[in-house]
């Protein structure tokens, strides 16, 4: 036997055509390289990176890999040339027998951009095997009256190579009666045929021996032997005939075990052991042994195994009828199997982004996967569909394999996961059919700002409110997700009253609680205006804003202050006039009294408190003015003492009192003769010393008083002045009250409240004259005043 890696010897000159077959691939528009079977592992195939445009160290970084389906992984890519390389020793009649040529097609995939490219290897043959007979010795019967020319069958080799390396002639050994003659079959198999050459005689010669040789066309020749031994027997005048030299049936390939396909029929018109005809398979390869029993006595053939098309579609075996007398005839047999529709589409997922961002543009590859049948014609051509209502759509790419891509943006916040059901089906009667989901996250963006419920937010707080108080909490919803939705609040920057705003409330920026951080007071802060921000943890962050009006809510914590009458600084008594011819409803005095507070905390009444004599006066509920109630009488007294409350309405009310001391007479000379007895109120040492002091000015006023009118008289006489005291009848006309009151305390009681007094003959004619006070705010009307 030779060597069969002697047949290497032709890979040299076969070097220009697997290069020419590469350089063809490329124009052809798909990657084809050609390699010799049997090469060590790891053995150059072709430059994949430079077809596909890239750099060796580029391949891992685009995530380049080889995609098949359903077979052993046969070549590998070597990352550091770049190089597409044998995986293991590849025999190319393992995968593809006699075929040729035999062609191993699979697909490069980029994965960074789901890109397919195929790639389609001839597997070049090599002599590497023998021609090989079944049996090492065959036995041929032959009668001994067989004319010359006879021919008896022998049998054929086998070699798995092809073309130039298969079969390509026998040789017989040297003999005298037999010659051999070779016959060539529609499936190109060349069959060798003994011939009988001249009159053989059993008496002489009973058996023959002959050497029957195969040769292939390879280089060098590789050969096999039989020994074919020649039985010679007695007369057997007729060899049995066949219906038909051919033998065709179809069969469907789900049909059940044990089935008969048909029935071999040979006659012979000898008779007795002569007539007898028995069948069997002459050569028959172990897959026919295996699938199918052939009735030796009936020529019945039936299915051992199921059939199955996609194993193989068809068997083609020779059967042999022969008689008693070991005359023989042969037929040949095809079985063709017929595809049914029994396998269910199948979708192969490939690659597949899992999650894709919700801003990639429309036509992003997500996944790639292929889809097969098994069938063959309509039972496998296959419909590859998706949901309408969905974003997406199929395209085909090389072969079976289809991209699903995007064919709009996408948005998250409307649909953060898709199931797409990918179904495929097939044209067979009836059809069948396959769903395969793929599960698709859409990964979130940071394209939604944080969302307030509403543009402009009131609220309000006490004033007096204790520190930390808790005043709101202001939500905003980011429809984001994981950090995109993480909101954080903030208080934008801004003064109020000279003072930042952060010194006043201050927010959680984790809980948008708003907090205060001081006691409010009403009459100082009404309102604050704040910015609420609400911004999110993207990058770059969004954020949106909202106005906040915080009202201070007035709470009633400020009495009413009396502004008039107020208490003199300079420790004199304040006294109110009212003169006796007063009618009812004369306007003594009027209260004024102020409320720092606001609305009904503000509202003041006026009453009065306690008077020493009741009736006599009265206080106006809204006006706060003191009016006389009913005339005056001689015998109420001089000084007359009033207690006027102040009230808000507040809850619970304030009030403040204050104490008024009218003096009751028609004349000045009537107060400063009572004068002594008018006390104030108040601390009842500062009362007695009042007294003291009030005697003591009323006394020296006296005396000076006796001295002006002695002055005066002197000086009227000297003029002749008794025109000046006809009217008066010794009284006093036009004097101001200045020039009557010397003493430090009714100078006071008069500077005090700027009171201009004209006296008059006529009591009834006195008048009072209040000028409207001098107050930095004026609360007082002027009708009031």
């Amino acid at each position: 036997m030779a060597d069969p890696l002697k047949g290497w010897g032709c890979i040299e000159p076969l070097l220009l055509f697997l290069l020419l077959e590469t350089l063809w691939g490329a124009r052809a528009g798909q990657i084809r390289y050609s390699v010799l079977e049997e090469l060590d592992k790891g053995s150059f195939v072709g430059n994949i990176a430079k077809d596909l445009g890239l750099e060796p160290r580029e391949l891992a970084e685009h995530g380049v890999r080889i995609v098949s389906r359903g077979r052993t992984q046969l070549f590998a890519l070597n990352p550091r040339s770049g190089s597409l390389v044998t995986a293991d020793r590849i025999d190319r009649e393992e995968l593809c027998a006699q075929s040729t040529p035999c062609l191993v097609s699979f697909n490069i995939l980029v994965e960074n951009n789901m890109k397919m490219y195929g790639v389609e290897i001839e597997i070049i043959d090599i002599n590497d095997n023998l021609p090989r007979f079944r049996d090492e010795e065959v036995k041929v019967k032959v009668n001994e009256n067989a004319a010359t020319g006879t021919r008896l069958v022998l049998p054929f080799a086998r070699d798995a190579d092809v073309n130039v390396n298969s079969l390509q002639s026998y040789q017989l050994s040297r003999n005298m009666h037999f010659s051999l003659e070779e016959k060539s079959g529609a499936d190109g198999q060349k069959y060798p045929e003994l011939v009988l050459e001249r009159p053989l005689d059993r008496e002489k010669v009973a058996v023959h021996d002959l050497l029957l040789t195969a040769l292939d066309g390879g280089d060098p020749i590789l050969s096999s032997t039989t020994h074919i031994r020649v039985m010679v027997l007695d007369a057997n005048d007729n060899a049995p005939l066949f219906t038909r030299s051919e033998y065709r049936v179809s069969v469907p390939e789900n049909i059940p075990v044990g089935t008969r396909l048909l029935t071999l029929t040979a006659t012979d018109p000898d008779e007795g052991i002569n007539g007898e005809l028995t069948y069997s398979f002459r050569n028959e390869e172990d897959k026919i042994s295996e699938t199918f029993k052939l009735d030796s006595n009936l020529g019945d053939i039936s299915t051992l195994q199921p059939l199955d098309y996609e194993e193989s579609r068809f068997y083609l075996m020779e059967v042999v009828a022969q008689d008693g007398g070991a005359l023989l005839a042969s037929a040949k047999v095809l079985i063709t199997v017929q595809d049914v529709n029994d396998n269910v589409p199948e979708v192969i997922l490939t690659s597949l982004a899992s999650s894709i961002s919700e801003d990639c543009p429309p036509g992003t590859i997500i996944a790639l996967f292929s889809v097969h049948d098994g069938d063959s014609g309509e039972n496998g051509e296959i419909l590859c569909s998706i949901p309408r209502n969905l974003p997406f759509k199929l395209e085909k790419s090389v072969d079976n394999y289809y991209h699903l891509l995007t064919t709009k943006a996408l948005d998250r916040e409307e649909i953060s996961d898709y199931n797409i059901t990918v179904t495929v089906i097939d044209r067979g009667n009836p059809p069948l059919s396959t769903e395969s989901h793929i599960s698709l996250n859409v990964a979130d963006i940071n394209d939604n700002p944080p969302i307030f419920p509403h543009t402009s937010y009131s609220t309000y707080v006490l004033e007096n409110n204790p520190r930390g108080l808790s005043i709101l909490s202001v939500t905003a919803h980011d429809p984001d997700s994981g950090n995109n939705a993480k909101v954080t609040y903030s208080l934008a920057e801004d003064n109020f009253q000279g003072m930042p705003l952060s010194s006043y409330v201050s927010i959680n920026s984790n809980t948008g609680i708003l907090y205060a951080l001081d006691s409010f007071d009403y009459e100082q802060v009404k309102d604050l205006q704040l910015w609420v921000m609400a911004s999110d943890s993207g990058d770059p962050p969004l954020s949106s804003n909202m106005s906040l009006s915080l009202f201070v809510l007035d709470q009633n914590d400020n009495a009413p202050e009396i502004l008039y009458p107020g208490i003199p600084t300079d420790g004199s008594t304040g006294v109110e006039l009212a003169p006796r011819s007063a009618e009812p409803g004369y306007l003594v005095t009027k209260v004024v009294a102020v409320d720092r507070d606001s609305g009904q905390n503000a509202w003041l009444s006026y009453r009065l408190f306690k008077a020493s004599e009741p009736g006599l006066f009265a206080v106006g509920l809204h006006t706060g003015e003191v009016r006389t109630a009913r005339a005056l009488l001689d015998r109420d007294a001089l000084k007359q003492s009033l207690v006027v409350a102040v009230q808000d309405h507040g809850q619970p009310p304030l009030s403040a009192t204050v104490t008024l001391t009218v003096a009751v007479a028609d004349s000045i000379p009537d107060v400063l003769a009572d004068l002594g007895s008018i006390r104030t109120p108040g601390d009842p040492d500062d009362s007695d010393l009042t007294l003291y002091l009030v005697v003591a000015v009323a006394a020296v006023s006296c005396v000076f008083l006796a001295f002006v009118i002695v002055l005066l008289a002197l000086r009227l006489r000297r003029w002749h002045a008794s025109r000046l005291l006809q009217a008066s009848g010794g009284g006093l006309v036009g004097v101001p009250a200045s020039h009557f009151v010397g003493v430090d305390g009714v100078r006071a009681f008069l500077q005090t409240y700027s009171h201009e007094v004209s006296l008059t003959a006529d009591s009834r004619e006195s008048h009072v004259i209040f000028p409207q006070p001098n107050y930095a705010d004026t609360l007082i009307s002027q009708e009031s005043c």
